[in-house]
């Protein structure tokens, strides 16, 4: 019996996952899979479970299976938690495999949401290239309206762009201008910017970049997941990939629940926000 079951190397997982986004289980019980509600799930023991299979459920399942509204951030960054030069050059800190699973994410989502920096820097697509999958929506996080207008996101290819801009600044070409209102520093409140996407039809959404975007909404409470992917490489200054409020002591530090896979050379860290613990 169990060799007439379909392998659940990568590919087949992947697969599941994607089903499980749209609430089908058909292929997983094929397979002897049981998906529980909350991305968890419980394996038959004469099911052909591969490694990376596993891996590929314990990672993405809980984004697919998870309730809308759900927002998760990946990071990418070196083992001394840098996330690009000075300069700001990051291309590529992290291996193919975690770039895999960074578009693995795209598709699960309704939108990819970037700041105004990662636009100017990287000039990022912002879609499912590396993997089968539809496009999310991309989503441009620039109060102050300053964006190049060459970038990439504006040039019409592709799926919709939004651009959300303080009350008075103006919208680029070839993109949905949305108003949101500036906190007093100049930035707008992470969930200010969830309600007007939740508006819009994007209630599951993946923070992107960079990392003083994923910083703001983590210090907000507005993140469900983080995936923080560390690669082997040690770069010694640079851009950090997180800047949070200083805390006295370690007793306040989060300890959320985590779990980790191999990706390629790198290491993917999972961590469940929804009930973070303290030290």
């Amino acid at each position: 019996m169990g060799d007439m079951m379909p392998l659940i190397d990568e590919a087949y997982a992947w697969a599941v996952v994607q089903d499980a986004r749209h609430g089908l289980v058909a292929r997983a019980e094929t397979a002897g899979l049981t998906i529980i509600g909350d991305g968890t799930w419980q394996c038959r023991c004469d099911a052909r479970l591969t490694e990376a299979g596993a891996a590929q459920l314990a990672a993405l399942l809980p984004v697919a299976g998870a309730g809308s509204p759900h927002v998760v951030a990946q990071i990418g960054q070196s083992l001394d938690g840098r996330i690009a030069t000075a300069s700001g050059h990051s291309h590529y800190v992290t291996g193919e495999a975690s770039r895999v699973h960074l578009h693995r994410l795209r598709a699960l989502v309704d939108a990819v949401v970037v700041g105004v920096g990662t636009v100017e820097f990287d000039d990022p697509q912002l879609t499912v290239r590396h993997v089968t999958g539809a496009h999310p929506r991309r989503v441009v996080l620039d109060p102050r309206g300053r964006v190049a207008r060459d970038r990439t996101l504006f040039s019409g290819a592709g799926p919709e762009t939004f651009h959300l801009v303080g009350p008075e600044a103006p919208g680029a070409p070839g993109a949905h201008r949305v108003p949101v209102p500036v906190e007093a520093g100049g930035r707008f409140a992470p969930a200010a910017v969830l309600a007007v996407l939740a508006e819009r039809g994007m209630a599951r959404v993946l923070v992107e970049g960079g990392g003083l975007t994923i910083s703001s909404f983590l210090a907000a409470g507005c993140l469900d997941r983080v995936h923080c992917v560390v690669a082997p490489m040690l770069i010694g200054s640079g851009r950090p990939a997180l800047a949070l409020p200083e805390i006295a002591t370690l007793h306040d530090a989060w300890r959320p629940a985590c779990r980790d896979h191999p990706l390629g050379a790198d290491r993917l860290y999972d961590l469940d926000l929804r009930a973070p613990g303290r030290a």
